[in-house]
């Protein structure tokens, strides 16, 4: 493991309930990373499992999480897109919900791919 996917890791897990995007990341690296090797290695790890790349919301680019320590891969996430913290749906919701659509519009919903945006209750609070 290089120094700098060492840096790159210890930063992501600090960020585990976070969607972010790989400029996100390479600004809050650059003192120690250049952005091609956060670009570079943000590939290698999706590639390997560790992260997870999804649609950004609203037109937004892609953002990654980092799974390799929570194994997101099999949950709904919810992401809030005032302040961008992402979590686990609630598990029997969320069977609930994919069970609901595949019976109801006949449709496979892919839990890995799916990220539900709205405002979460800190942001619907505020």
């Amino acid at each position: 493991m290089t120094k700098q996917r060492k840096l790159l890791i210890d930063y992501l897990s600090k960020h585990t309930d976070e969607s972010l995007s790989a400029g996100q990341i390479a600004e809050a690296l650059s003192e120690q990373i250049s952005k091609s090797a956060v670009y570079r290695n943000l590939s290698d790890m999706e590639a390997e499992g560790k992260l997870h790349r999804v649609a950004g919301g609203g037109g937004r680019e892609a953002v990654y999480r980092y799974s390799d320590e929570h194994k997101c891969f099999g949950y709904l996430h919810l992401s809030c897109k005032s302040c961008g913290k992402t979590v686990h749906m609630e598990k029997k919701i969320a069977d609930e919900l994919v069970t609901s659509v595949a019976a109801l519009d006949h449709f496979s919903i892919d839990k890995s791919e799916t990220v539900i945006y709205g405002l979460c209750a800190d942001c619907n609070n505020a």
